[in-house]
This record gives C-alpha cells, sequence and structure tokens, in this order.
C-alpha cells in the first residue's frame, strides 16, 4: 500500500492519495478513516466495478459495523450501526434519474443528518451534497490495484 497525505490546516482542505489491493484494503481503510477526521459525508465517484461497494464494506468493517455490508442498488439506502451504536448510511444513487428523485427518496435527510454517509454515484445528485462533502476517486491500476485519491 502506497500512501501519499497532504492536509493543508490553513486552507482546511485534504488531499489523500493511497494504492491497495484486497489484502491492504482494510489497512488502508484505517487510514481513510484516520485522515477523514470528523467529515461525515463522502462521494464516492468510479466507473463500474472500480471497487465502490468493496470499499465501503472495508470501512464499514474497519468500524465495526457486525451487519450485512451489501449494495443497496434497489433499495437505494441501507443503514448500518457501527461499534460505537453510530449510524452508517449507505447510499447508491444508481438507479436515480434526478434530484428530485433523489429528494423524494431521502437522500437529502441522509446527507443533513450529520451521520457519515457514504454514496455511491454521486454525480446524480451532484447539487444535493453539502459543501464540505469530501470527495473519493477510486480507480484501477491494474486488475488487483486500486487508487484511491480523497479531496475536500
Amino acid at each position: 500500500m502506497t500512501i501519499l497525505l497532504i492536509r493543508e490546516q490553513y486552507l482546511c482542505s485534504l488531499n489523500m492519495q493511497l494504492t491497495y489491493t484486497l489484502q491492504t484494503i482494510n489497512e488502508a481503510a484505517k487510514q481513510f478513516w484516520q485522515t477523514a477526521g470528523e467529515a461525515k459525508v463522502f462521494a464516492l465517484h468510479g466507473n463500474m466495478g472500480t471497487g465502490k461497494t468493496t470499499l465501503v464494506h472495508a470501512l464499514c468493517e474497519v468500524r465495526g459495523v457486525k451487519d450485512v455490508v451489501g449494495s443497496p442498488t434497489f433499495s437505494l439506502i441501507n443503514e448500518y450501526r457501527d461499534a460505537e451504536g453510530k449510524t452508517i448510511y449507505h447510499l447508491d444513487l444508481y438507479r436515480l434519474e434526478n434530484e428530485e428523485e433523489a429528494i423524494r427518496a431521502g437522500v437529502e435527510d441522509c446527507l443533513y443528518s450529520g451521520e457519515i454517509c457514504l454514496v455511491e454515484w454521486p454525480e446524480k445528485a451532484a447539487h444535493l451534497f453539502p459543501d464540505d462533502t469530501l470527495h473519493v476517486k477510486i480507480e484501477l491500476v491494474d486488475d488487483k490495484t486500486r487508487s484511491l485519491m480523497i479531496n475536500g
């Protein structure tokens, strides 16, 4: 796993880049949470098959979620509890047609709940996200390796 972390305190911005494999994804998830600090909303960008749901599974596992973590493609929103009893929302906006549909589905309620929100396909409702959303871009490096970049 390779990690490059740049934190510019005076601008309150965050940039992190790391690469990981399935063997190192939990270590990457730990680094993710340490770097993210108090951030609550994470927009997960990546093409189909880049491993967004796999990353969410690792992020939840590291936080002690005991529920089965799966893709909310059809339910749109899954709700989990971490080891401390805090709520984590996992949203998959892939099937949404527009932002109005997202609002009717309760996406906006989750995003502004103050709870952790991990959102796949955020571009489907881009204007609904809080200003302090951290944007996470996942890309394929090769068939076993992913690159993750966090900007916020």
